[in-house]
């Protein structure tokens, strides 16, 4: 259990710092016009997040195997004949960096 009561102390650290981080924001907003803290609020989204995922690995890791779902059935193969492309499909068409076919590249 020390792992989950160290767990528990990080995400109460990394909330703690999300607060603080908002309420930094709020009171420097008339001192610190030009600072944006968009940046600092990723990261504590980020930090956040990662606790999160920690905590949900160790207790999937602690829990009994869930039964393994059935194989999801293939999807349908379609088959690509080998017979060329009817040529009036690429009449309009240009080479690409060569422009129209009518006309010589630069």
């Amino acid at each position: 259990m020390a792992l989950h009561d160290d767990l528990t102390a990080i995400q109460r650290c990394v909330d703690d710092l999300v607060r603080t981080v908002g309420k930094i924001e709020q009171r420097a907003e008339a001192d610190l016009a030009g600072v944006d803290f968009r940046r600092v609020r990723m990261d504590t989204d980020h930090l956040r997040e990662s606790v999160a995922l920690l905590r949900a690995a160790t207790t999937s890791a602690a829990a009994p195997p869930a039964p393994s779902a059935p194989p999801k059935a293939r999807p349908e193969l379609v088959t690509i004949p080998d017979t060329p492309y009817d040529r009036s499909l690429w009449t309009d068409s240009d080479d690409e960096g060569l422009g129209a076919r009518d006309r010589r590249a630069p």
